[in-house]
């Protein structure tokens, strides 16, 4: 039933999905308050979890919009509804605005880079990506490894233009002097704020929310199912999208690097995998031909987001 009404792009289909996650993030605040038992939300709070909620509601615009301009996706809005249902796995993310600020970035520079497949001004693509992941280093430093990203996009498309390489430093260059300038100007506190966050931390323990373990392992398990679902499949795809597969994977691949080098370890920085793990969902089911399994998988993993995010209020 769910993967049938969501083969085709419906607007009705981007309708329900935004209302949702409209409703499920006011629920979450909404209990939040209350446990908490703080009800003085100032005027920038309010305006705090307004932003959260406009990125988090362009992120799944973005999201869809890359998997259908480049092909990564026929006419349906899978990508859409898993990207919704795999962000009900960490709802405690919708209180940390410095997180979505730092995956927007990245879906902006991933943006850039998967389009770099049609040559069409790659050098400015390059520069943006760049720029883009720097900015979100700003806001969470382990972003930064997804500069790993544009140097392989340098190699699968334009490697022989050695100013290609030279981009990225360009990009870096003016991200730490703007960033130094209004930091010296405003507040020079936001530098020892980035600074502090340039640490490593393999300590690797059990959340006291045992539900929140359940979520991560599950989180996991669809991860590594649909990564092994694709790399045993890449061969039988279009050529000319296997660079953008390829690129997909590194990104699901860095985001668990993120999780595995972040000093403070949560489910929250699970919020980078979301946008390759939709894509990877989307390509698998179409790639399947029964319409059963399609069903089974997409209906397991929207109901398991429900129910994870219901015992998570």
């Amino acid at each position: 039933m769910i993967a049938s009404v969501f083969s085709k792009s419906r607007p009705f289909n981007y309708i329900l999905i935004t209302s949702l996650l409209v409703f499920c993030y006011f629920i979450y605040q909404i209990k939040h308050v209350i446990s908490t038992d703080d009800s003085s939300l100032t005027l920038f709070d309010v305006l705090q979890k307004g932003t959260v909620l406009l990125l988090l509601t362009a992120s799944l615009f973005i999201t869809n919009f890359i998997t259908k301009r480049n092909g990564l996706s026929k006419d349906n809005s899978y990508s859409f509804l898993f990207y919704f249902a795999f962000l009900l796995f960490i709802p405690s993310v919708f209180n940390k605005i410095n997180l979505i600020l730092a995956s927007f970035f990245i879906l902006l520079a991933l943006r850039r880079l998967i389009s770099m497949k049609s040559l069409i001004t790659p050098k400015e693509k390059i520069f943006d990506a760049s720029l883009w992941i720097f900015i979100a280093t700003l806001f969470h430093f382990w972003s930064i490894l997804f500069i790993v990203i544009v140097f392989a996009s340098i190699i699968f498309h334009v490697s022989s233009d050695y100013r290609n390489w030279i981009l990225p430093f360009i990009a870096f260059f003016t991200v730490g002097v703007l960033f130094l300038f209004f930091s010296l100007l405003i507040d020079k506190e936001w530098i020892s704020i980035v600074w502090k966050q340039i640490d490593l931390n393999f300590d690797f323990h059990y959340f006291s929310n045992s539900v929140e373990n359940l979520a991560l392992i599950l989180f996991i398990i669809f991860s590594l199912f649909f990564l092994f679902a694709m790399l045993l499949t890449l061969s039988r795809r279009p050529l000319i999208l296997h660079a953008s597969y390829k690129k997909i994977i590194f990104s699901l691949l860095i985001s668990l690097l993120i999780y595995v080098f972040s000093p403070v370890k949560n489910n929250d920085l699970l919020i980078f995998s979301i946008l390759p793990l939709s894509i990877l969902a989307t390509a698998y089911l179409e790639f399947i031909r029964d319409s059963m399994l399609k069903e089974i998988i997409t209906s397991s993993i929207v109901i398991t987001g429900l129910l994870l995010f219901m015992f998570q209020l």
